[in-house]
């Protein structure tokens, strides 16, 4: 460890030029925002009301959605425009028109067509599916088209179900600006007659309530589309013994489809594109194949520190390593760049998770593990196997000449270029280092320095076919795990996954 210990290492760090070690959203690398975070504990998603609405008041919205499935109403403002005043000035900026119609529910020429004010550009249709089949279509034309502000024009029992999918289906990167069409609407013709239940003022509910038709309907939704980018493929480590469930994701397999969130991100930000429930459905698909489904990930909630939460004990709000002796659980470290470590006592049968960037490393989050292992569970130092997964390798990570030679008290080797104006840095022999000087065995670490055995610890920055990297992919990165858990005698079947096995780096 650097003199001072970790308290003396965020004011040198500090003194570097970063940002405060204890801050959320700020470590690995610089100016990353953190590839992982509090996920929710349960299947169903509950994600922040807060990401319902937010208009951009001052700003011309880029596309309008026009809901032709709750009420079918269009406002009648000066000619019937469906579309902002301000577009009127200049055709050549107006926005995008979306017609949600949903279901098939009949010819109606008159809403196939421009309709008034729009520009005479031809409208998107989003027809012929389920709701969120139609949403999720809306989604990815706005991603194509690189908008991310909506103009919404509804009935209030619209607005209450739209604002449930939004909740799903979009983050806080996308704003909508809902607006009401109750009065001066004009009806469907296909649907005249007795009053829809869906028309304006039916069924009109608060919108923090409800949700579950709207969730069951997105998750049926993703459950049945194709994979991206072919088959799931985990590593995994036989130094972990059989008695544990344990592996690494890699980004096949998923249904994200954003390019550098493609396709197993299974972390959810509210400043990049790839919404709650495609991460949730991501999630439980990793679940079905490494063979831990239904139960969730207990994902560590990241501050670049050294805090280990034992479950059991009340939890702290952010900590970058957790270890348990309790059945039912999987625990999961993230990482983009930053290195997930899993840790397993076979003896005690405990086991640990923790993720590592360059600020976690230098603080000494994995050896923090190891001795909440031995001080809360009994461990031996030297029982304890490691397993150090998929990060950055120092063929590809650079720090601040000021920065890096923090890692020269660890080792030397550490930093094999210290003259270079931005030094290469490898925190993966930074935290072999740690580990070994704090008694665990050198054989019972799996890292990219080992190759006897099949390579757990490849470059992410180095396989983009493979994995996701900050480093690589810039700020609108995707997020890979490791996991592990404690096989339970006559629990669910455990069924081997698919072990894919990238070729050992070239450092």
């Amino acid at each position: 460890m650097t003199p001072g210990g970790p308290r003396g290492l965020r004011a040198q760090l500090e003194e570097a030029g970063r940002s405060r070690v204890s801050r959320p959203g700020q470590g690995f690398p610089e100016g990353a925002e953190p590839g992982c975070g509090r996920p929710a504990r349960k299947w169903r998603l509950r994600l922040p009301h807060a990401l319902s609405s937010s208009p951009r008041q001052s700003a011309m919205c880029e596309a309008v959605l026009l809901d032709l499935l709750h009420g079918c109403c269009r406002p009648a403002g000066p000619g019937g425009s469906v579309l902002p005043e301000e577009a009127a000035a200049n055709p050549a900026s107006a926005p995008q028109l979306f017609l949600l119609r949903g279901k098939h529910r009949g010819e109606d020429a008159s809403l196939t067509r421009a309709p008034p004010g729009s520009c005479g550009r031809e409208p998107h249709e989003l027809t012929g599916g389920s709701t969120a089949e139609c949403l999720f279509r809306f989604k990815r034309s706005l991603d194509d088209l690189d908008l991310t502000s909506v103009r919404v024009l509804t009935s209030p029992r619209g607005r209450a179900v739209l604002r449930a999918y939004q909740r799903l289906l979009f983050t806080a990167a996308y704003t909508f600006d809902y607006r009401l069409t109750t009065e001066h609407c004009l009806t469907c013709p296909s649907l005249a007659g007795p009053a829809h239940p869906d028309s304006p003022g039916a069924g009109v509910h608060e919108e923090e309530e409800g949700g579950e038709e709207e969730e069951e309907d997105v998750s049926s939704f993703l459950q049945q589309l194709p994979a991206v980018r072919g088959e799931m493929t985990t590593l995994q480590s036989p130094l972990i013994p059989d008695c544990f469930g344990h592996g690494f994701s890699t980004r096949t397999g998923g249904v994200s489809y954003l390019p550098t969130l493609s396709s197993l991100n299974l972390f959810c930000s509210s400043r990049r594109r790839d919404p709650g429930a495609v991460v949730l459905e991501n999630r439980r698909r990793l679940a079905v194949h490494a063979g831990f489904h239904p139960r969730p990930l207990l994902m560590v909630k990241v501050d670049h520190g050294r805090d280990v939460w034992v479950v059991g004990k009340a939890e702290p709000p952010s900590y970058d390593a957790v270890v348990t002796n309790q059945t039912g659980l999987v625990l999961a470290a993230p990482g983009a760049d930053c290195m997930p470590i899993l840790f397993a006592d076979p003896g005690s049968k405990v086991i640990g998770a923790a993720h590592a960037g360059y600020k976690g490393t230098l603080m000494g989050v994995a050896m923090a593990t190891v001795e909440a292992m031995v001080r809360e569970f009994g461990c031996q130092v030297s029982d304890i196997v490691v397993a150090v997964g998929p990060s950055v390798g120092a063929c590809c990570f650079t720090l601040e000449k000021n920065q890096a030679l923090l890692f020269q008290s660890i080792h030397p080797d550490c930093v094999p270029d210290p003259e270079s104006t931005r030094p290469h840095v490898n925190i993966r022999l930074a935290n072999r280092v740690l580990l070994q000087n704090g008694g665990v065995r050198p054989e019972n670490i799996h890292d990219d320095s080992v190759t006897e055995r099949p390579c757990v610890t490849p470059c992410t920055s180095c396989h983009p076919e493979a994995f996701f990297s900050h480093v690589r992919d810039g700020p609108n990165f995707g997020t890979q795990v490791g996991f592990l858990w404690i096989r339970e005698p006559g629990g669910p079947s455990d069924r081997k996954p698919q072990v894919e096995t990238p070729e050992t780096d070239h450092m």
